[in-house]
């Protein structure tokens, strides 16, 4: 069992700590002044990352270690440039003894049970019978059902755990049906439809074992192609399943990342793919938000501290409310 979890590293600032992770990065670089390699790497655990060098007595590491598997590091944590990171003196292949996994990939927060339970009720309380049969398709294939309840949605930005995809869809779900009312030219059915299909292609695109990644389909043709020819096999297996819902569906799946830059092989052209499109935005930024605030908390800054530079979304980040309780207190 673990004693250092990642999201502790503030604790033990210029202290050296001995523990497991997954080497989820790991590379050898040359010195600028010549005299040799050096590593560079990241360590991973279900709480966090931390990036790492190990400058002497790097071959063994070299000849037994790779991305993707289990390590014992032992190393000293500093920070630099506002984030911690370690410096490895030892670093060894752990034995699969000393490995619980339960400690390495993080895990939704919520009952994964009940989140399907309640997916599959606003399912259930569809009206139109045909949209009922396609989503039931997908949540009744023993194949399908069990990948969607586990897979991460992304590898490391909004619900990058265990169960994050469904907790995200079903998010996605309550926010489009909170919404929907407001735009009589929406179909609820259908829109609720494509929140819970457009990231069917993750299950695929993804792989979550010791580490988040990318299978080699998931590289070379992407969760949205892959969720389309997974739409097209599933509904042709159902009979007379109409064609004009079909391309409804399908259209949302190919829009929903909203640009062409961002990926969308189509722009958003229906009142639902539109929505869907918005919404689908807005609460993967939300989550984004919680996890880049979490962070940020764990790195040692105040609440009246901007987060680090967030990529994703080209900008800091302020936690307003810890802002004004701290103004409070």
């Amino acid at each position: 069992m673990k004693d250092f979890f990642i999201m502790d590293a503030a604790k033990f600032d210029n202290a050296t700590v001995t523990s497991y992770f997954v080497l989820s990065s790991f590379q050898a670089r040359e010195r600028k002044q010549g005299g040799g390699q050096y590593l560079v790497l990241t360590l991973t655990d279900k709480s966090g990352s931390i990036e790492g060098r190990m400058w002497d007595d790097i071959d063994d590491a070299l000849v037994t270690c790779a991305e993707g598997c289990y390590v014992k590091a032992q190393g000293q944590i500093s920070k630099y440039q506002g984030k911690f990171q370690i410096t490895l003196q030892k670093l060894r292949l752990a034995a699969e003894s000393e490995i619980d996994s339960a400690d390495y990939l993080p895990v939704t927060r919520f009952d994964v049970d009940e989140m399907w339970a309640e997916l599959r009720g606003y399912v259930s309380g569809f009206t139109n019978e045909d949209l009922k049969r396609l989503v039931f398709a997908f949540l009744d294939d023993p194949q399908l059902n069990e990948a969607y309840k586990s897979a991460p949605a992304a590898k490391r930005l909004h619900h990058a755990w265990i169960g994050g995809l469904l907790e995200h869809v079903l998010t996605l779900v309550r926010v489009c049906r909170a919404t929907v009312s407001f735009y009589p030219e929406v179909d609820p059915d259908l829109l609720v439809t494509g929140a819970i299909l457009h990231d069917i292609g993750k299950i695929r695109e993804l792989y979550w074992k010791s580490s988040f990644g990318y299978t080699l389909e998931g590289q070379l043709i992407g969760h949205i192609s892959i969720a389309q020819g997974m739409l097209r096999e599933k509904a042709h297996t159902l009979a007379l399943f109409p064609e004009k819902l079909l391309i409804l569906v399908e259209h949302m799946i190919l829009s929903h990342h909203g640009k062409y830059e961002f990926g969308s092989p189509k722009l958003p052209m229906t009142p639902e793919a539109i929505l869907l499109s918005v919404l689908d935005d807005l609460e993967a930024k939300m989550q984004t938000l919680r996890s880049e605030f979490a962070a940020a908390a764990t790195t040692g800054k105040g609440p009246g501290d901007m987060t680090d530079w967030v990529r994703s979304m080209e900008r800091p980040l302020l936690d307003s409310q810890a802002f004004l309780k701290d103004e409070r207190d």
